[in-house]
């Protein structure tokens, strides 16, 4: 672990460029992501947000949130997502909400990389 972790929340500023791309659980085939903002690289209490980069047919299986609410921001590309039993095409400048307790997925099904945001709130799906 990151011996600079945060001990307690402060302001900060960084460069996405200082935070190494992660491959996290359950996302496949190049399916990276950089945790900008999160309880672990940020001490944040509602909010998760990263950028993630999808090559060429890799994928995040799909899944639900039991109390988080997810706002997808396509930044470049095209892919897939599957919300609720449906693939809708999402390209450039799309952006998705997503409430809890729908089944999702996002896929990159395009020619080049897949970029997009993700802004999870809150940090945990742990049901209070």
């Amino acid at each position: 672990m990151n011996s600079t972790l945060p001990t307690t929340r402060q302001w900060f500023i960084r460069n996405i460029a200082e935070v190494p791309w992660r491959q996290f659980p359950d996302h496949f085939g190049g399916a990276l992501s950089k945790p900008l903002v999160m309880p672990e690289t940020a001490g944040s209490q509602h909010i998760d947000y990263r950028i993630s980069m999808y090559q060429p047919m890799a994928y995040v299986k799909i899944h639900q949130h039991k109390v988080q609410e997810q706002v997808y921001h396509v930044i470049e590309g095209e892919g897939l997502m599957h919300i609720d039993g449906k693939d809708h095409l999402v390209r450039k400048h799309d952006y998705i909400f997503l409430p809890p307790g729908i089944d999702h997925s996002i896929s990159n099904t395009g020619l080049v990389d897949l970029v997009f945001l993700v802004v999870t709130s809150p940090v945990t799906d742990d049901v209070m």
